[in-house]
């Protein structure tokens, strides 16, 4: 016998040498077959579970070299009555500068597909005394009716992505969701999805997280905060087990895919937001979940006397992703959520670290990058970075590889800074409106569709709040209000917060108009967070990473209160799709779109007053005239001839949608506003 079995199982389980890949559990043989990788370790033990809260382990099986290892990887298979069981790591090693081995504690295997235990709840943390029986992986049925399930395949040109939390989308009493705060809650926001008409959903973190890893607390009440948005994770090929119904070991996994296929069958594709940049144990007093426990140096960057770690991140570590292994790890991950759970993208969190070396220095080509972007089984799937870190490294317009899109934060910013009426940004708006070239046109070459284009995401103030407050508002997170960004060019509208001036609220509702207006127009791919749709506020908290209540969550009265918005953006999108010309996959041609200023002259590309008009030629299928009015006067347009009328399909100022016929010539835009025209063909012009 090359293994030692301690509390031999009452239930038949036959252990045999094993496989050294593929690493992780799998299926092999009528057995399963599970390889974790530790190059330091001198002793592995696997630990077998018989349920979710068992204590003490039904068996404990130690792997002895030579006969379950093979180079850097421990491996056995085991048979037998194995369905819902849960396993856990411990591994134990020498004491050597950067090596954390602890030989009682218990750690996940970094490959597990599934995971349960007593840590995954957000609604309360776990008992102090369970937290090393919290996190197991398990031996899960991985089989599932996908339907003949098909990707909907949408090229980028006709992707519209709206962000979104899976808890707090329908965790609120007033979404009168099934199945709240969970997958299947999302399954019964398909009908609401559809009619808005965004073809994609970016769902915040769904990796197994521990939502109380930072053991942070109420100012107030001193009760625990949890991790809300789910930055930290802890098991990378597992989905969140709080974002299920919990019924059994393996729900997070069912639920999960489900969820997928019926966003599929709708039409609407799945990216899922990404974290591997670091994990939750954080620095040298974080807790030890699995990376670190297995084998700390390979796993994380360390300073060069690996007495401390090197953290990129602003969350005490950083991932060693350009180690061989840590490579070979993230490219594995990737490829199972693809092929096992069917989601369509991704999109990288601090994405610049994925290009660093093992001492922290920016590759010029880095191989993680290039391995991601040339992976024959992730040529069809969108690829999305957050094009910077918390060390410095910014990449916008330049992040390595060709498949890349990014995180366009410069139009954030500038789209933001026109329409709050900073002087001089014009030239730049309608830089931003045409796709940027200034970033992703290289040489002749490139596309619009590299950026993603948003004002306000989930790291930030929401659209209302945009507009309702000058300054952040983050005291409930506890921090002394220190925390979040400082520059988020708001404007509060004459009031901060809550207004009862119509005035001042109908201010803010054309100016939440004239951005989403502006998003939709543009060239790129637009990203609409959710909710700002129906004005959905934080109360001017710009970083609510730990408030996993009603400041994040989604209140669907809001939806019924402001239907006459939500109907305006579907009616954006709807504009959109039938007008390509807004969103084709290049940049126009100088013969395509006309820039004029008020006078019907050129454009004042650096003036003070952020007026500014175009007319879009569509090649055949008519023309568009854009009007936009960013000043606080009143703006008198002289339009160019270029069709006998014109139908408004889009005017900011309007209390409800337009559809009048104007002819051609002059026009006012009130403060604060923009109206687009559609040429009328000569049969639609002609009275009945």
């Amino acid at each position: 016998m090359h293994e030692k079995i301690r509390n031999p199982p009452s239930v038949s389980v036959r252990v045999e040498r094993g496989e050294p890949l593929p690493l992780g559990l799998h299926d092999c043989r009528g057995g399963m077959n599970l390889s974790v990788f530790s190059r330091h370790a001198t002793r592995i033990a696997l630990l077998l579970f018989d349920s979710i809260g068992a204590r003490s382990p039904l068996m404990t099986l130690e792997l002895g070299p030579p006969h379950h290892r093979t180079g850097d990887l421990w491996h056995v298979r085991l048979s037998g009555d194995l369905d819902g069981m849960l396993y856990v790591l411990q591994a134990e090693g020498p004491e050597s500068p950067g090596l954390r081995f602890e030989p009682d504690r218990c750690l996940l295997d970094p490959y597990a597909a599934a995971v349960a235990g007593e840590a995954w709840s957000p609604l309360s943390p776990p008992l102090p005394g369970a937290r090393n029986r919290a996190r197991r992986g398990v031996i899960a049925d991985h089989s599932f009716d996908w339907q003949d399930d098909l990707r909907p395949g949408h090229p980028w040109s006709r992707t519209i992505i709206y962000e979104t939390h899976v808890r707090g989308l329908t965790i609120h009493v007033s979404a009168a969701a099934a199945h709240p705060g969970q997958f299947l809650g999302v399954v019964e926001k398909i009908p609401y999805l559809k009619r808005l008409g965004v073809t994609a959903v970016e769902l915040m973190p769904v990796q197994a997280f521990d939502p109380y890893t930072r053991r942070k607390h109420d100012p107030v009440t001193g009760s625990p905060m949890p991790d809300y948005w789910g930055y930290d994770p802890v098991a990378l090929f597992a989905p969140m087990p709080g974002y299920s119904s919990g019924l059994s070991a393996h729900a997070a996994l069912t639920e999960f895919k489900t969820m997928v296929r019926e966003l599929h069958r709708a039409g609407v594709e799945v990216i899922l937001d990404v974290v591997f940049n670091h994990t939750a144990e954080g620095g040298d007093t974080g807790e030890t979940y699995s990376f670190r426990g297995l084998d700390n140096p390979i796993y994380y960057i360390l300073s060069p006397d690996r007495s401390r770690y090197v953290d990129f991140t602003g969350c005490g570590n950083t991932l060693n992703c350009n180690h061989p292994v840590v490579r070979g790890m993230i490219v594995d991950c990737l490829r199972h959520w693809v092929v096992e759970m069917h989601v369509d993208g991704f999109r990288f969190d601090l994405a610049s670290i994925l290009g660093r070396d093992a001492e922290g220095k920016v590759l010029s080509n880095p191989p993680l990058l290039e391995q991601i972007a040339e992976d024959p089984l992730l040529r069809d799937v969108k690829l999305i970075a957050e094009a910077w870190d918390s060390a410095g490294a910014f990449q916008v317009g330049r992040f390595p590889g060709t498949r890349w899109a990014e995180w366009n934060c410069h139009y954030r910013d500038e789209v933001r800074r026109f329409w709050r009426g900073d002087p001089g940004m014009t030239g730049r708006f309608a830089t931003r409106l045409c796709g940027s070239a200034d970033l992703y046109q290289q040489g002749g070459s490139g596309s619009p569709v590299k950026s993603i284009n948003f004002v306000t995401c989930h790291d930030g103030f929401t659209l209302n709040d945009l507009v309702s407050y000058a300054t952040k508002h983050n005291e409930p997170n506890g921090e002394g209000n220190l925390d979040g960004v400082n520059h988020n060019h708001s404007d509060n509208n004459g009031w901060e917060g809550p207004a009862e001036d119509a005035g001042t609220e109908a201010m803010r509702l054309r100016q939440i108009k004239n951005i989403l207006t502006s998003l939709f127009v543009s060239r790129g791919v637009p990203m609409l967070l959710g909710g700002d749709e129906f004005r959905r506020t934080q109360g001017g908290n710009n970083n609510a990473y730990c408030q996993d209540n009603e400041t994040s969550w989604y209140d669907w009265r809001l939806a019924d209160q402001h239907q006459e918005l939500v109907a305006f953006v579907s009616d954006l999108i709807a504009l959109r799709k039938a007008h390509p010309v807004l969103s084709a996959d290049r940049f126009y041609e100088p013969e395509e779109i006309e820039w004029f200023g008020p006078n019907g002259g050129p454009a004042d590309w650096d003036g003070p007053n952020n007026q500014l008009g175009c007319v879009i030629n569509a090649h055949g299928t008519g023309a568009l005239c854009l009007l936009f009015n960013a000043s606080a006067a009143p703006c008198r347009f002289v339009v160019p001839i270029r069709a006998e009328s014109w139908r408004v399909a889009v005017d900011t100022a309007a209390s409800a949608p337009r559809s009048a016929v104007v002819p051609g010539g002059e026009m006012v835009l009130v403060p604060r506003c923009t109206r687009i025209l559609v040429a009328m063909l000569d049969a639609e012009a002609k009275p009945a």
